[in-house]
């Protein structure tokens, strides 16, 4: 238990950590590659690091170690950090203030997205840490973080669309997709709260649609 709440202090104080930094940034996420993959790395650990809490408790109750534990967080960013190169490009082709179109395009997409079972069946893996630990027994903790983290993105990748089309990379809609992440992840009807957010995002994307081809 002692380890326990030692791995859950420090997972909790990273992602704390990150979020003070994202305040503390003057103007936002920089354009230039660098600096926005940096700035982008920092967000997806501030977002993303308390969602992958119980899969790091459970590795360290059945394989211990807390030099695994920390190389399977790793390889869990690593995959988001390299997300980052697709979301630099977009972000590069949508601006700083993306066309109404576009916007409503990244929110229909990403609703639809969360309707189908490819999503669906990203989200359960997240979801079970216990199946998915039993069912690598081999796997190293970089190699499960890295797997973690490809599932991950496949469940995540329409809601961080969002976040780079819709949002501009905000800290309000940082904070509200993280919370959305959460949710799916974790709470007992995640799946069916996965699915409302996806009705939801269509249907926004539809009034912003409607709005824009409306005359005056």
């Amino acid at each position: 238990m002692r380890l326990d709440r030692g791995a859950l202090t420090a997972l909790t104080g990273v992602a704390a950590a990150a979020w003070v930094a994202l305040v503390l940034q003057p103007d936002g996420m920089a354009m230039g590659m660098p600096a926005f993959l940096a700035g982008w790395t920092l967000m997806m650990a501030a977002m993303m690091l308390p969602s992958i809490a119980p899969l790091v408790l459970l590795h360290r109750r059945v394989r211990g170690g807390g030099r695994s534990t920390v190389a399977l967080a790793l390889g869990y960013l690593f995959v988001w950090a390299a997300f980052g190169l697709p979301a630099f490009a977009a972000q590069l082709a949508l601006g700083d203030r993306a066309p109404a179109g576009a916007v409503a395009a990244v929110l229909v997409v990403a609703g639809v997205y969360q309707l189908t079972p490819l999503k669906t069946a990203c989200l359960r893996r997240c979801r079970s840490a216990l199946d998915f630990l039993m069912q690598r027994p081999q796997h190293g903790a970089v190699r499960l973080g890295l797997t973690h983290g490809i599932y991950c993105v496949g469940c995540c990748w329409g809601l961080m669309a969002v976040l780079v089309g819709a949002g501009a990379m905000g800290l309000a809609w940082a904070a509200a997709i993280a919370a959305l992440v959460f949710a799916e992840k974790l709470l007992p009807a995640g799946e069916r709260f996965a699915r409302l957010t996806g009705i939801a995002l269509v249907v926004t994307g539809l009034v912003i649609t409607v709005g824009a081809v409306r005359p005056g």
